[in-house]
């Protein structure tokens, strides 16, 4: 019996482990991917020239959470494209799981929307769990070598753009751009959780 709950423990244990090792973490490198985009081209990192950084958002249609960024993520693309840090969207729902996040619901709501950046579909559900996204939405800053550099949230209001506190994505940036150390590095994302069938 001793043997059993030893074995079971340690199995426990490193289950634990293995999915505590999910995802990337802070100061690796980000493989590259080729996905589809709403504009119906396949697109990557490597194709983005002169890119000093990579913003890349896991998003979706139907999260509400995910709805009520869009706008900030606009704005955003807008700010930092400019500068050298493009937005990279990239749906990673499964649309067995909701229809609502089909690859032509995509290109509706990319319309709808006046999307200013790339809207990718995560076919297959294949580069969401190599960077460890969860929610919807989800960032991950990554720089000129795709080594990334913050993880977590936009900021810290959802539910009220002119609310927010604390704009960890852009104070991530902004020292990034500016060769200086970020803080904090990583923050808890807030939104729907991945759907997978």
């Amino acid at each position: 019996m001793k043997n059993f709950i030893l074995i079971l423990t340690l199995l426990t244990v490193s289950f634990t482990n293995i999915n505590a090792q999910n995802g990337y973490k802070i100061g690796d490198t980000a493989t590259d991917f080729s996905l589809k985009g709403t504009d119906g081209k396949m697109h990557s990192l490597a194709e983005i020239e002169d890119a000093k950084g990579y913003i890349v958002i896991f998003t979706c249609n139907h999260c509400p959470y995910s709805k009520m960024y869009e706008d900030r993520i606009i704005a955003l693309q807008r700010s930092y494209q400019p500068k050298g840090y493009p937005v990279i969207a990239i749906n990673p729902n499964d649309p067995k799981a909701n229809p609502a996040d089909s690859f032509e619901k995509m290109i509706i709501r990319a319309k709808d929307k006046g999307f200013n950046f790339w809207y990718l579909f995560d076919d297959g559900q294949h580069i969401f769990p190599q960077y460890g996204a969860t929610k919807t939405p989800h960032v991950f800053l990554l720089d000129k070598n795709k080594v990334v550099q913050y993880i977590g949230a936009i900021d810290d209001n959802s539910r009220d753009k002119n609310a927010v506190d604390e704009k960890f994505l852009e104070n991530a940036i902004n020292a990034l751009d500016q060769g200086e150390k970020i803080s904090p590095t990583t923050t808890k994302a807030i939104g729907c959780s991945i759907k997978s069938i």
